[in-house]
């Protein structure tokens, strides 16, 4: 904000982005994925707004995978979750290959970490990264 001639004129802010709430139909976040993602968003200072983001690219040996990022909030056009007290964002086409999920963490040393259970994948790799719908 700057004052000038007795008038404070304020920066022009952007508009709050637009997003759709969803439910746990789209996906589901289970206790122990809740628990590893709120101390992580609080480690990184987003525990009061921030966000899981999944999306769906392609990649990987059966043709699609997973990105997972922690994100300040939803975007324009997302569908935003909150299951088990964690706010998951999703963007409409990936929405298409998470609907039914469920989300988990293991700390496993050998296949340990965050994992979709995704009823859509009719063939998954091996390494368990990858998925075909």
């Amino acid at each position: 904000m700057t004052e000038r001639w007795g008038v404070t004129e304020s920066a022009p802010t952007a508009p709050a982005p637009t997003y759709k709430l969803g439910n746990e139909k789209l996906i589901k976040v289970l206790p122990n994925a809740s628990n590893r993602l709120l101390g992580l968003l609080k480690k990184q200072g987003r525990a009061e707004h921030g966000a899981l983001r999944i999306k769906v690219i392609g990649g990987g040996c059966s043709g699609l995978q997973y990105k997972m990022d922690l994100v300040d909030g939803p975007a324009n056009r997302d569908i935003m979750v909150v299951s088990a007290e964690v706010r998951v964002v999703i963007d409409p086409k990936s929405a298409l290959f998470v609907s039914g999920s469920e989300l988990d963490y293991s700390d496993d040393l050998q296949s340990g970490g965050f994992k979709v259970k995704n009823p859509n994948a009719v063939v998954t790799c091996s390494c368990g990264e990858s998925f075909a719908a």
